[in-house]
């Protein structure tokens, strides 16, 4: 499985907007590891807690003022973002997610060698006419990325679908096994809901409270879920825009965890948990629920298929934007503890066996590799390349 990384001392500078979730994460993870592997890694993003995490690792950190979303401030990001490629002098740009994406290809322009990774394509975040410019744009930038970057398969198929004609990589998402583990959840439980039944189910949801997650889908099924398990608990951990409305909407077996430093005790506390997404390019969360051991039910979008071993896509997968589906299967688990505690360690031994955060450095560096003109990289890496029809020929 192992691959030797870039050469020591090469110089990458990844792009990070947004800052926290699943791209945050991810971001961490690569930088830890390729500062371990001796690269030179500097990190441009606002400043965030995200930055703060960077430094302590080692990365260098430079701050990049940049709103989430595409807007009018746009020019001036991309101006400040040159500055830090005249600064940081990178071989290599990594830009993670759709905003770091637009203003890093613009400041870049190919003249460097650029991967991009959309995380979830921006045209399925939105509708109408701005839904059809994020994917001009997209099919316009992907002149300016030497390499795109997809989680899975699928979301390489949409953007393929999409029309956007690059040189693909897939390579899935990953966890570190050390720190997402099982442990009893009794125990993990009484400090995190010390006032609350032990004995009731507890359902967790980790993510934004956003459109994209669904937690408002979650919480249209959660009736008809607490009405077939009385005394079922919902816990929603994280923050995010639609907060106050999905407050205001929730009965009281709903808990709002907000964000929290470790998400680990709550995946442990859990029975079951749940990612009701609307689109998606692999979602961390149901991989890091599975490692530690716990049953998910997660939304058929892209990624999920994929992230999950046959027995439990078979009866884990639920339409996107069906509140009843939703419930049927929530509810169906939450009522079969046997069969919830053989699907969780089938989960475990899958995203050890597949999504080793490991495994996923390791194939980003052949990528890099790639790029830079080192020899191809190993084929047990578990990154597939994918030309356009115009590569196959010349190759």
């Amino acid at each position: 499985m192992h691959q030797p990384e870039p050469d020591v001392g090469t110089r990458v500078l990844h792009l990070s907007q947004p800052v926290d979730g699943g791209v945050a994460r991810v971001v961490t993870d690569l930088a830890r590891a390729q500062l371990a592997a001796g690269l030179h890694v500097t990190v441009a993003c606002p400043d965030s807690a995200l930055a703060g995490d960077l430094r302590s690792l080692g990365a260098d950190v430079r701050r990049w003022e940049a709103a989430r979303a595409p807007g009018p401030s746009l020019p001036g990001e991309v101006r400040r973002l040159a500055r830090v490629l005249a600064e940081a002098r990178p071989d290599l740009v990594h830009a993670h997610s759709a905003k770091a994406g637009l203003a890093g290809r613009l400041a870049v322009r190919g003249r460097i060698p650029t991967v991009f990774q959309p995380h979830a394509w921006s045209f399925e975040a939105v509708g109408g006419s701005t839904a059809a410019l994020a994917l001009t744009w997209e099919r316009f930038g992907a002149r300016w990325a030497d390499r795109l970057v997809c989680v899975s398969e699928a979301e390489r198929s949409t953007g393929v679908r999409a029309g956007i004609d690059g040189r693909w990589s897939v390579i899935p998402n990953g966890i570190d096994p050390e720190r997402f583990r099982p442990a009893p959840a009794d125990s993990v439980r009484a400090t995190l809901l010390p006032d609350a039944d032990p004995a009731a189910p507890l359902v967790v949801c980790v993510g934004r409270l956003c459109r994209q997650k669904g937690q408002d889908v979650l919480l249209r099924a959660w009736a008809a879920v607490a009405g077939r398990v009385p005394g079922a608990r919902l816990a929603l951990v994280g923050d995010g825009p639609d907060h106050a409305r999905l407050r205001a909407r929730a009965p009281r077996s709903v808990v709002f965890a907000g964000a929290v430093d470790d998400v680990v005790p709550w995946y442990q506390a859990a029975d079951l948990v749940v990612l009701p997404s609307r689109w998606e390019g692999m979602a961390l969360a149901p991989l890091e629920a599975l490692a530690c051991g716990r049953p998910v039910v997660v939304t058929d979008v892209d990624g999920a298929r994929e992230s999950l071993p046959a027995p439990l896509a078979s009866r884990c997968l639920v339409p996107p934007e069906d509140p009843a589906a939703l419930a049927a299967a929530v509810a169906g688990l939450l009522l079969d503890p046997a069969l919830r505690a053989s699907l969780g360690p089938q989960g475990r031994r899958h995203v050890l066996s597949t999504h080793d955060v490991r495994r996923t450095a390791e194939a980003v560096a052949g990528v890099y590799r790639d790029l830079l003109g080192a020899q191809p990289h190993a084929a047990g890496a578990k990154a597939s390349v994918v030309p356009t029809e115009r590569e196959s020929i010349h190759s």
